[in-house]
């Protein structure tokens, strides 16, 4: 699978909630896997499901109108623990950007490393984007990594978000930081070669 991210243009799925913790993207009682594989099933697991089992049809992730492989949330979204597990979820479900006006640090580590970007936006556009979607359904969001913009295709307005220049390197050429230090290696063996000439 091709994790590069560059530019992508998609519809949104609105989760106005704040505070969202790590354990409420990903509840403890599924973090037995090491593999990243199946962690999307249960996403938001505990409200998307009722105890027996039912979808909970009041939640976003099961309202039909709502999908696209982009997530808006509310502020300080993926506090609490520190899982991994957290990104594995978002990514596995099909999320590859989520926005928020704040991320816990961690967390939005977290995201980076596991090819999902995260966006952080004015507290003043984000309630626009979700506005948009909710007036909207089938709005689209522009997420332009070169340029680190995110523009709102129904209103025009665009912010410019931040990024860390390595982690922004690894994404747009789908890079973790094991293939990334391989990808330097003829680099890496060239300077070795030349410190052994002093």
């Amino acid at each position: 699978m091709d994790e590069k991210i560059t530019v992508i243009t998609s519809t949104a799925v609105p989760l106005p909630v704040e505070n969202v913790d790590t354990d409420q993207i990903i509840p403890a009682r599924f973090l037995k896997a090491t593999s990243r594989e199946g962690f999307g099933d249960n996403l938001f697991r505990d409200w998307r499901f009722d105890k027996e089992g039912n979808k909970v049809e009041s939640f976003v992730l099961n309202d039909p109108r709502y999908s696209g492989c982009i997530l808006i949330a509310g502020k300080n979204f993926g506090s609490g623990s520190s899982r991994e597990h957290a990104a594995w979820a978002i990514h596995d479900y099909g999320f590859r950007v989520v926005v928020s006006s704040f991320f816990a640090d961690i967390h939005k580590n977290n995201e980076l490393n596991n090819f999902v970007l995260p966006v952080v936006v004015s507290e003043d556009f984000l309630r626009e984007l979700f506005n948009t979607v909710h007036a909207d359904p089938k709005a689209e969001l522009r997420v332009d990594l070169p340029q680190q913009t995110i523009t709102n295709l129904s209103t025009g307005r665009w912010e410019h978000f931040d990024i860390n220049p390595y982690k922004k390197h690894c994404l747009l050429n789908g890079l973790d930081d094991i293939s990334y230090l391989l990808s330097r290696k003829s680099d890496t063996e060239k300077y070795e070669r030349d410190a052994d000439h002093y």
